[in-house]
């Protein structure tokens, strides 16, 4: 059992030693629709782990609550991606988020459906400073199967001013 945990110990300092940087981020959104009596509420954080200067690997949480009208959803998604930043100056970065989500909704008085997405969702970070980014990721390419509770299914790209989100990321 010693050598066990002396030898995760010794693993765990060499991939802090080398870690080029950890972040953590994410969003949230609120919206009321008076005319349709509706309201949604989404929150998603983020993590990941920078293993040079042009890849990383990280994952995003999401839980999205739609209710109104007598009708409520719950969905909840699990997103992990690899990250290619693929320019970089002292300011701007732009990325590749490439990755898959796994996702389970739930409406009211229903059974739950699951869904999945495989694709690229194209970003971009500003720095504010040595450690807080502002992160804004635009549209999705690729496929998309009931995820999220949403009923539109199919192979595509989908870029518009409704498939943006926007977010803040701390590295350290």
């Amino acid at each position: 059992m010693k050598k066990v945990l002396m030898t995760l110990f010794v693993l765990f300092a060499v991939v802090t030693a080398y870690a080029q940087e950890m972040y953590v981020g994410g969003g949230i959104s609120l919206w009321r629709n008076h005319d349709l009596d509706k309201t949604t509420f989404s929150i998603s954080p983020e993590f990941g782990y920078g293993l040079n200067e042009k890849w990383s690997v990280g994952g995003q949480l999401i839980l999205d609550v739609n209710g109104g009208d007598g009708v409520s959803s719950t969905a909840f998604a699990l997103a992990p991606y690899a990250r290619f930043s693929y320019y970089e100056n002292d300011i701007v970065r732009l990325f590749l988020d490439m990755g898959f989500g796994v996702s389970i909704n739930k409406q009211k008085h229903t059974d739950a459906d699951a869904g999945f997405e495989l694709g690229v969702k194209p970003g971009i970070a500003v720095k504010l400073n040595e450690n807080f980014s502002f992160v804004s990721k635009v549209g999705f390419a690729g496929f998309r199967q009931d995820y999220r509770g949403t009923s539109n299914s199919g192979f595509g790209v989908y870029a518009d001013g409704e498939a943006i989100s926007i977010g803040i990321e701390y590295a350290f």
